[in-house]
């Protein structure tokens, strides 16, 4: 049980340095991507339910 433990560690030694990490650019860049994509989807979001609730309180007058 231990030589199994043992030789796990030894393949994620192994498979950590095949790791390729973004360099700083890349993060700020994916990151903006994300904060501007989030806020693009939630506005959108926010007009479909805004939409959505004018419609249902219209259909039950």
């Amino acid at each position: 049980m231990l030589n199994k433990i043992k030789q796990f560690f030894k393949e994620v030694k192994i498979e950590i340095k095949k790791v390729v990490f973004p360099t700083k650019d890349e993060l700020i860049g994916s990151t903006w991507v994300v904060i501007i994509t989030v806020i693009v989807i939630s506005i959108f979001l926010g007009i479909v339910d805004l939409s959505l609730s004018k419609l249902v309180g219209i259909a039950l007058r």
